[in-house]
């Protein structure tokens, strides 16, 4: 009996002590999701970051002694390196910012505001370097992230877009808003289109006795439609209407880039950049990694990033998200490398 006892105090004691913990978390999760959301600027100077890394690998081929005169050494030349710059007019800066793109290009608000950022701060001689990344999607979408970075050209200042992946359709729309263009060899460039496609199955509804009724005000509020039966005005309308939005997209990299032969290249294809160099779709071929310590040579060089302060329960999705994206991953690259295995 006392045994039982005993084990049922466990058990109860257990009991409440999870419940409490779950009662902790909710409330708060309640806290964090009734908190305003707020953003923190993150500043970085690789030149330092780069410094620290390269004195660390000498020193780690030194024995102590060596290593000993050798800081020695770094503290010296970090003084007499403050002492120049005191001296001496400040260097230029180059200001990095960073756009990832998805289809509905997200990342917009975080780069208008990164840019508004930086207007009030930069200096004649600056330069903003863009890390650009995206596929392209959404026209609207698009347009309105391109506009952002036509604005450090509005304002007159040295703009670098470096593209070491992919700047496609609405990708590219961004990139060519800079004053240079520069990407990595096999990055993919160009598509410089319009594609829209839908399904319709108007022909299974009639086939099951199922009546669609459109109604609309407006001779061409709807063109191509999924569920109703569609017709030919509707079709050539939707065409004209992407034929307008591709005369458009070609205007826009005209007019910023004159001396590209449009007609040549505004034909949806894409291109690698060893390619597009040669095109003049981009100006030179490089990394932005390597670009970057080119300009540490001559200016400071700072990241620029505006993070959101995540609440509790986004950090514990976030967390999940990430582990099954992991794992789907590490699933995805076993399959893929046994390719390699069989005989």
């Amino acid at each position: 009996m006392n045994a039982w006892l005993a084990d049922y105090g466990m058990f109860l004691a257990q009991v409440i002590t999870l419940a409490l913990v779950v009662g902790v978390l909710v409330a708060l999760a309640g806290r964090s999701h009734g908190q305003e959301e707020h953003s923190r600027l993150r500043i970085e100077e690789l030149n330092k970051r780069y410094r620290s890394r390269q004195r660390r690998l000498r020193l780690a081929g030194m024995d102590r002694k060596r290593r000993k005169m050798a800081l020695k050494g770094f503290r010296k030349d970090d003084k007499h390196e403050s002492r120049g710059r005191d001296s001496k007019s400040p260097l230029p800066t180059v200001w990095v910012l960073d756009f990832r793109g998805d289809i509905k290009a997200s990342a917009t608000s975080r780069l208008s505001e990164e840019i508004s950022a930086l207007l009030g701060v930069v200096k004649d001689d600056d330069e903003v370097v863009v890390r650009l990344e995206s596929p392209g999607g959404l026209v609207h979408a698009y347009g309105l992230a391109a506009a952002q970075l036509d604005r450090l050209r509005e304002a007159g200042l040295s703009t670098t877009v470096c593209i070491d992946k992919v700047a496609a359709s609405g990708g590219y729309l961004m990139a060519c808003c800079a004053d240079r263009l520069r990407a990595a060899p096999f990055a993919v460039i160009g598509s410089i289109g319009v594609v829209a496609q839908l399904p319709n199955i108007h022909r299974l509804l009639k086939k099951n006795d199922i009546d669609i009724e459109l109604l609309t005000a407006g001779r061409y509020k709807r063109t191509l439609t999924v569920l109703g039966e569609n017709t030919e005005e509707g079709r050539d309308k939707f065409v004209e209407e992407l034929e307008n939005t591709h005369e458009l997209f070609k205007r826009h990299v005209s007019e910023r880039r004159p001396e590209l032969d449009i007609e040549k290249v505004a034909t949806g294809e894409i291109w690698y950049g060893s390619e597009a160099v040669k095109l003049g779709l981009i100006d030179d071929l490089g990394t932005s990694e390597a670009y970057l310590l080119e300009c540490m040579e001559r200016a400071r060089v700072i990241t620029v990033a505006l993070e959101k302060r995540r609440g509790l329960v986004e950090r514990m999705g976030l967390a999940v998200s990430a582990g099954i994206e992991y794992g789907i991953q590490r699933v995805y690259e076993v399959i893929e490398a046994s390719g390699w295995h069989r005989r």
